[in-house]
């Protein structure tokens, strides 16, 4: 604009005309240079608060860049408005029938080369400096012979000297309300396995992942939302960390939000989005789950690729779809003690019932109606096999009303693909430690080898008693290998 001479056109001094008797149609040009001045500011607002959660930074910056998202909108529609009123029709129409700049002696040389030059050169540089600046993990080699013991307590020497990457991660559910938590990473390896030791913070030690309690018509899950995938009250504490050959926006490119974001495939339960490729890629993903094996030493090794075609339940909405985020082949270390379908009711059927009811309410004791309070370490919720006998009527019939009994079964370890990665994990005060173990190279299409000279990109998530309400981060992870 100062190199056009335009800027006289947006010059407050016009402003003053709201207050003096002049005609209508500069009234309504004072309004626009009014709007022109409230639509800077919000697109600074917008830029600075954008780069603020683009570092990881939450809280109060979402509901600004939010808020003032929404202004901007608002702009578009009243600065349609006021230029209507300015000029009718046809001043709506001069978007359509461009004119050539008039020059004046305010009139500089090549306005729109040399802005777009500046700008070009600009935006290049922030993405240099984006890219030159990321963290990164460097991961050293060991002996085999000083592998770490996996306890979730990081008391190894060589954890004391990996040099830790920190992750500010945001948006998340819980965490004292402020959805927020800081991810410390540390890894090594030998010739053989990968290690990693992750600590974050979660005020609260979270185990009850949708429990049962006896009423008299039957049994009911506690926690809100467990038809539709979006728990946030009673449920486990869980941690993710996704591992690709590529550092595109939005996880690698695999996070994709609303309530449809695939036409032709079923809409997510959650209405939240789904996770998926879009360039055929198949990206890895850990997770540990505190009460579906995660403190018996599983993590779930999972992955995400091109969404499936829906089996016949899901497409018909009796069981969730999940775009391309599955688990890898193979038998998972649990499964539920209930089943329900989306828009489940009432009661649900159990599926198995403790054996020793005074067993069962020493697991659970320390029970708490409070999502937030803090689940002691004796507490236990789940059941594995030896523990408990299918449901019957008889034996449902000695329990009496206000039993909890655990949500989760832990019949055995995980199989095949899915069992290649391993952890133990600790909680103690208001953070989790976990030590997690994979070979360098499974062999597996599921899975990301780790291999010298060849970097990967790096994102964690961290969940507060939430089943998909995660914190998250823009910028990756780098990960080195020597």
């Amino acid at each position: 604009m100062f190199r056009s001479g335009l800027k006289r056109r947006v010059a407050l001094a016009k402003v003053r005309a709201l207050t003096m008797p002049v005609p209508r149609k500069t009234k309504w040009g004072a309004v626009n240079v009014l709007l022109h001045w409230a639509v800077y500011g919000l697109l600074l607002i917008q830029t600075v608060t954008g780069f603020l959660l683009y570092l990881g930074h939450g809280g109060w910056w979402v509901t600004i860049h939010s808020f003032t998202a929404t202004t901007v909108l608002i702009y578009i529609v009243a600065h349609s408005i006021s230029h209507f009123c300015y000029g009718g029709l046809q001043q709506l129409l001069r978007l359509f029938r461009p004119s050539a700049l008039v020059r004046t002696k305010a009139t500089r040389s090549r306005p729109f080369l040399i802005a777009a030059s500046v700008g070009s050169v600009v935006a290049a540089s922030l993405v240099l400096a984006d890219y030159g600046t990321l963290d990164e993990l460097q991961i050293r080699t060991i002996p085999a012979s000083e592998s770490p013991k996996l306890d979730g307590v990081m008391d190894e020497a060589m954890w004391k000297t990996a040099r830790p990457v920190t992750v500010r991660t945001m948006q998340g559910a819980g965490l004292s309300g402020l959805g927020e938590s800081r991810v410390e990473v540390r890894a090594v390896h030998d010739d053989k396995n990968i290690y990693f030791a992750f600590r974050w913070e979660d005020p609260s030690r979270s185990l009850r992942r949708l429990p049962l309690i006896k009423r008299e018509d039957g049994w009911y899950i506690l926690g809100n939302n467990p038809d539709t995938a979006d728990v946030t009250t009673y449920y486990e504490d869980k941690f993710a960390v996704l591992f690709s050959p590529s550092d595109g926006f939005g996880n690698g490119g695999s996070t994709h939000m609303g309530e449809k974001p695939l036409g032709d495939k079923p809409a997510p339960l959650n209405r939240r989005g789904y996770h998926y490729t879009t360039d055929g890629s198949t990206l890895d993903m850990w997770q540990w789950k505190a009460s579906r094996g995660g403190l018996l030493g599983y993590v779930d090794d999972m992955y995400i690729a091109a969404p499936t075609k829906p089996t016949e339940m899901e497409a018909a909405g009796r069981a969730r779809y999940q775009g391309g985020y599955w688990g890898d082949p193979g038998v998972p270390s649990y499964t539920y003690n209930f089943k329900i379908e989306p828009g489940h009711k009432g009661p649900a059927p159990v599926q198995r019932l403790p054996k020793d009811l005074a067993a069962n309410a020493a697991n659970t004791a320390g029970f708490s109606y409070d999502p937030d309070s803090i689940d002691p370490e004796s507490s236990r919720w789940w059941m594995t096999p030896e523990e408990s006998d299918p449901y019957s009527p008889e034996l449902d019939a000695r329990i009496p009303l206000g039993t909890i009994i655990p949500g989760v079964i832990i019949p055995f370890d995980n199989t095949d693909d899915r069992g290649h990665v391993h952890g133990g994990a600790k909680w103690k005060d208001g953070h989790w430690t976990l030590e997690t173990v994979r070979a360098l190279d499974t062999g597996s299409k599921f899975d990301i080898p780790f291999v010298v000279g060849k970097d990967l990109f790096m994102w964690v998530s961290v969940f507060d008693h939430t089943q998909t309400r995660h914190t998250r981060h823009m910028r990756p992870v780098r990960i080195v290998m020597h």
